[in-house]
């Protein structure tokens, strides 16, 4: 068996897989590297494209859409490389990028996850909002990157290149686990079904003792918004309910209550000013995100005995006061 394998999940997604697969293909061969395409259940003719016009990309069909994270979890148990790429069907990859994350997985046996650079593809010269340099939680447990804080995104001038930097999450856009590690600590959560499922993947690993990291010297390019468009109001649903779920699930009990009572003021904040640009549909989905998350905290009874969370990098910022009151963009 080979070493690493690259898993695409689809769904519907033949104008994607056309546009990026053969690219991905391209740059994605070699004796430890195998290119496969997970089909959750498609209804369109992404299957039989992939056969007709890349003959040597592995599928797997799952036959309905299980979201991404269970279909990942399906796929990766279907699978079982001694490592695994999720990478997302919006992806531009570029030559070799997959070559320096696997060398340094296996020289770096405390890491469990990691992202390469995730630049726009819209805007090369530009981050990517979802993961850019790699990934933080800050105080109240609200995410940003380096090169992202909230819709600012950074232009890519080198100020984040350099050795591996420990990260809090690596992006699902483009994200490199080590295979048994992702199954011992149970996987992506289906429960979140899409959206913030990487964050709490990542945690879990933290809690387990290993690292995460991202790597400057490969990137990738990343459309975004190809499933749910920012400010799409079920986006902001499942960003907002998984948050919570996340918090709940990887604080300790007490700490948890305390950044959760906390959350739900700042979120107040957030559904006023959706009222405040008289956008409705986004301010019920903030109302409806926590009226799902009381009913689904039940799921999880068991809690960390320590903070993990407040030991990671950039857990010290609060983001919605640099943000929105000091004005910081970077």
């Amino acid at each position: 068996m080979k070493k690493l394998a690259v898993i695409i999940l689809n769904w519907n997604g033949e104008k994607l897989l056309s546009q990026f697969l053969p690219t991905a293909l391209r740059f994605t061969r070699g004796e430890e590297v195998d290119l496969i395409v997970a089909d959750n259940g498609s209804t369109d003719n992404s299957v039989e494209w992939v056969r007709k016009n890349c003959p040597e990309v592995r599928v797997i069909q799952l036959y309905r859409n299980y979201g991404f994270a269970e279909g990942y979890n399906r796929a990766i148990e279907a699978t079982r490389y001694p490592y695994t790429i999720l990478l997302n069907s919006d992806v531009e990859v570029t030559e070799g990028w997959w070559q320096p994350l696997l060398s340094y997985m296996e020289s770096n046996p405390d890491v469990a996850a990691l992202q390469p650079k995730i630049k726009s593809y819209k805007n090369k010269d530009y981050f990517e909002y979802a993961g850019a340099a790699g990934g933080y939680l800050d105080k109240l447990g609200y995410p940003y990157c380096r090169g992202r804080l909230f819709e600012s995104v950074e232009k890519d001038e080198g100020q984040y290149d350099g050795k591996a930097a420990d990260i809090c999450w690596a992006s699902g856009a483009a994200l490199m686990v080590r295979t048994d590690v992702y199954a011992k600590v149970g996987g992506l959560d289906p429960l979140f079904f899409a959206h913030m499922e990487e964050i709490d993947l990542c945690c879990r690993m933290h809690a387990a003792g290993y690292r995460v990291v991202v790597l400057s010297d490969a990137e990738v390019y990343h459309v975004g918004g190809a499933s749910l468009n920012q400010g799409n109001p079920k986006k902001t649903y499942l960003n907002f309910r998984n948050n919570l779920l996340l918090l709940h699930k990887n604080l300790p009990e007490k700490r948890g209550r305390k950044i959760l009572f906390l959350r739900r003021l700042a979120d107040t904040l957030a559904f006023f000013m959706y009222i405040a640009k008289l956008d409705l549909p986004n301010a019920k989905a903030i109302i409806r995100a926590h009226n799902d998350f009381r009913k689904m905290r039940g799921n999880y009874h068991d809690h960390p005995s320590e903070d993990v969370l407040a030991r990671l990098p950039g857990s010290s910022r609060m983001i919605i006061i640099d943000h929105f009151l000091l004005r910081k963009k970077k």
